[in-house]
């Protein structure tokens, strides 16, 4: 057997970049070549918009400008604050690094971690940096996560950052951005930040009523009653019924959509449920309360933490308490202050309640009369064990049958 040496020369340190192209997958995920929503490729695509409009979620910039080429390349120009030109480097490099770990300069972010924008320089064939500062300008390039050029002077550009990419052909083979992936993404951008402008090419994607007109655009006109509709600083949210089966939820943390939902989303249903039941005074379940709903919640939380890299589901448990508080109230105090909405959600509850029963009733029958089934010859007994229910049988054993000679050989068996 060949023995393996194991000694110092053995033992390797990686650099932050190095360990980010070593395991993508601990960063982005999946790597994919962008025939799926979560392929790598939207995940770095998605992690510079996040940081430009993490700038206008502070008051800085309303603008974000967003390039793809045919070839692949990415560009996200904003207009905030600019990364300080002495951080250039660290700031797109050194994991670790950033202001998001500071809440007077960042209070609501989606990249505390101080990963993301580093995980798409490493990840990258080609990436660039420029900040623009006060008149002054810093640029910094990259190829494949090791820095190659350093440049900095005057600029007449305004305040903001400049971001480049293109991804790394060896991690992404054969990559294409998917329009129509790209666009829900940027749509999505757009209701959740009211008042934010967001460019690609000739199209412009802006919302006036955040939620509300996401909820519009995926009802396509089958809402029941005009939207509940609630907004806080840290909150907002907004629902109705439709006459379709099961619920559909849009949930979001600081501006990035939570596929997988996660704390704030279970909080929202059980808000909605003791809402209803408050103002009904009954209680009613959450079935009766949820099906056909259709709706979105949005949550700001100053210390997010997802149960991945990718951020689709929130983990936070310490912000359940009070969603669920906040909806509840808001729910209970809408429906007594509309009563043309309330009668609508309470006929459509009611109605689930009865179809609910009526099915409880029918498989209750049905399994009453497979209990009943009885056999017709007395001396003919149903084994208790059956090996091979729910597979299959080779051996035919759900076919078998023991015959015995007397009552009190056959009680042996039967009581075995």
């Amino acid at each position: 057997m060949t023995e393996h040496q194991y000694d110092e020369s053995k033992i390797k340190t990686l650099s932050s970049l190095e360990h980010i192209r070593k395991r993508p997958g601990m960063y982005i995920g999946r790597l994919g070549n962008g025939s799926h929503p979560d392929d790598g490729i939207y995940i770095l695509l998605k992690e510079v918009i996040d940081n430009a409009v993490d700038e206008f979620i502070m008051g800085y910039g309303k603008r974000v400008d967003v390039t793809i080429e045919e070839d692949g390349r990415c560009r996200v120009r904003d207009y905030g604050r600019g990364i300080p030109l002495g951080k250039v480097v660290e700031c797109v490099s050194v994991i670790n690094t950033g202001a998001k770990y500071n809440t007077d300069v960042f209070q609501f972010s989606v990249g505390l971690n101080g990963v993301g924008t580093k995980a798409v320089n490493a990840l990258s064939q080609n990436f660039i940096a420029c900040a623009y500062r006060e008149g002054n300008f810093k640029k910094v390039v990259f190829e494949h996560g090791t820095l190659v050029k350093e440049e900095e002077g005057k600029s007449k550009e305004k305040n903001g950052t400049l971001i480049e990419f293109f991804p790394d052909q060896e991690l992404f083979p054969d990559f294409c951005f998917d329009p129509e992936y790209v666009d829900q993404r940027l749509w999505r951008y757009a209701y959740l930040n009211a008042g934010l402008t967001l460019i690609l090419g000739e199209k412009k994607y802006y919302s006036d009523k955040g939620l509300l007109d996401l909820l519009a655009n995926e009802l396509d006109d089958k809402e029941l009653y005009p939207a509940i509709h609630s907004a806080e600083k840290a909150l907002e949210f907004a629902f109705t019924h439709t006459d379709d089966y099961g619920d559909t939820y849009f949930s979001f943390v600081n501006g990035t959509y939570t596929s997988e939902g996660g704390t704030h989303l279970s909080a929202f249903r059980e808000g909605i449920l003791k809402g209803v039941n408050e103002f009904s005074g009954k209680k009613f379940t959450g079935k009766d309360v949820r099906d056909g709903i259709v709706g979105t919640l949005a949550v700001k939380v100053q210390e997010p933490v997802f149960e991945s890299q990718t951020k689709n589901k929130l983990g936070n448990t310490e912000i359940r308490g009070w969603i669920v508080n906040a909806i509840r109230e808001a729910v209970a105090t809408h429906l007594y202050k509309y009563p043309e909405t309330a009668e609508v959600l309470m006929d459509k509850v009611q109605r689930n309640e009865r179809i609910r029963k009526e099915l409880q009733s029918v498989r209750k029958e049905a399994k009453a009369k497979a209990k009943k089934v009885a056999f017709k010859i007395p001396q003919l007994k149903d084994c208790k064990y059956h090996p091979s229910r729910k597979k299959s049988s080779k051996e035919g054993r759900e076919n078998m049958v023991f015959i015995t000679e007397g009552q009190s050989a056959a009680g042996s068996i039967v009581s075995s």
